[in-house]
């Protein structure tokens, strides 16, 4: 059995009695602190906001409110513009979409749209109460079909047909992903209820972007360029009709008459050198032509 005051294991030596409570002594010095470094500045708004998952509408919102109360022109107003031009920048990429297939850089579309969602939010006013998505997206395409049509286009297109386009590739995009092809001119026709000729005439306007030079070579044509498979305009085609008519009336003519004709206009031969070739006067010669002159102008017959 332990005796008392022996320390625990029965090694048979005694424990030092405890020490009375007393005051608390002097703590031990610890270790120096260095002093606190100060705090790096807040991140960034716009990097917070694209690590963050927010509501874009209700960031927006938010960024609206505050923007209100700023003066225009101050650091912290131009701060809180630029971060709402970057949260609604997804708003860009998804109208820039609607115009893929234009043979246009994206880039260059989305640079467009976001003039357009600039002046969204420079006349955006939340008393209305409307959202800001949907106020702002007419705007954005509106600046993007713009562009389109004042710099891109160099061949003028109806606007019609324009407006009509932007309905047809939709439409496009849809039977495409329905029927897991590219969908045919009648079936476009059918699902917009329009005449097929207006889904040709669309198709083709679409793709009136730009101008391919005469002169460049075709490579499914051999390398000739589309100049060399181009005919020209015949001087003498117009004369044709004319050339017809009066063979038709030179074969009425008697031999004498028809050979005067000829040997003046066919010959080039004065009618001084007709007169001596003929053996007659040319005062004859010019009363004949005057004469031949007239039957000619009225078609009629020569009488015998």
């Amino acid at each position: 059995m332990q005796a008392p005051g022996e320390a625990p294991g029965g090694t048979g030596e005694t424990a030092p009695p405890a020490q009375p409570a007393g005051p608390p002594g002097p703590a031990a010095p610890s270790e120096q602190t260095e002093p606190a470094e100060p705090a790096e500045p807040a991140e960034p708004l716009s990097a917070a906001i694209a690590e963050s998952r927010v509501d874009v509408r209700a960031l927006t919102r938010v960024l609206f409110e505050r923007l209100a109360e700023l003066p225009v022109g101050s650091p912290e107003h131009e701060r809180v513009r630029a971060a709402l031009i970057e949260v609604n920048l997804p708003l860009v990429r998804y109208a820039a979409a609607r115009f893929r297939g234009r043979n246009e850089p994206m880039e260059d579309v989305v640079q467009v749209g976001t003039i357009g969602l600039i002046n969204a939010i420079d006349r955006f006013d939340l008393s209305r109460g409307v959202q800001f998505p949907t106020y702002a997206l007419p705007t954005i395409l509106g600046e993007i079909k713009r562009y389109f049509r004042d710099n891109v286009r160099t061949m003028h297109v109806p606007r019609r047909l324009q407006e009509l386009w932007v309905q047809v590739s939709s439409a496009m995009e849809e039977l495409t992903v329905t029927h897991g092809r590219q969908p045919k001119v009648p079936e476009i026709a059918a699902s917009l209820r329009i005449p097929e000729e207006d889904v040709r005439a669309c198709l083709d306007a679409g793709r009136a972007y730009n101008a391919t030079s005469l002169e460049a070579q075709q490579e499914h044509d051999g390398g000739l360029a589309l100049l060399d498979r181009l005919g020209y305009e015949d001087s003498a085609l117009t004369h044709v009709e004319h050339r017809d008519m009066v063979r038709h009336l030179l074969v009425q003519l008697p031999d004498r008459e028809r050979q005067i004709v000829m040997l003046r206009f066919f010959g080039n031969l004065t009618q001084s050198q007709i007169s001596t070739e003929l053996g007659m006067s040319q005062m004859h010669v010019s009363r004949l032509l005057a004469r031949i002159f007239a039957r000619l102008r009225s078609g009629n017959h020569w009488e015998n």
